[in-house]
């Protein structure tokens, strides 16, 4: 599976953006998907995860409430709507594919995409 991420940018704080994440072959809809991110200086964290079918979802406490993450397995792309943006969201967006688990655990997820930078100034 090769996954590529975009819709990353430099945004103002209060604003929002939507990432799109797509991925190659034919399981998509096989597997859960999730969206992490990484900070300058930081570890990579979770953000938000997605089951297979669509019909559950989890999101970090930071961002619960502010953004929805969606998929479209006809379409093979999984998206995360980022609204009401702030400072520190500033971070590079990966999303992952997870074979076996609904999880929040990064470990568990295999295929990951190349990043899309998200700047939410002040």
């Amino acid at each position: 599976v090769q996954l590529q991420a975009s819709g990353g940018g430099l945004v103002q704080a209060g604003g929002s953006l939507r990432l799109s994440c797509a991925a190659s072959g034919r399981a998509f809809s096989l597997y859960h998907m999730g969206w992490f991110r990484q900070a300058p200086g930081e570890e990579r964290e979770f953000v938000a995860r997605i089951s297979a079918r669509g019909s559950t979802t989890y999101y970090a406490n930071s961002v619960k409430g502010r953004f929805t993450i969606s998929r479209d397995n006809a379409k093979n792309t999984v998206y995360l709507q980022m609204n009401s943006l702030k400072p520190e969201d500033t971070a590079v967006y990966y999303c992952a594919t997870a074979p076996l688990f609904d999880t929040i655990v990064e470990d568990d997820y295999n295929y990951w995409g190349q990043g899309t930078l998200v700047t939410v100034s002040s």
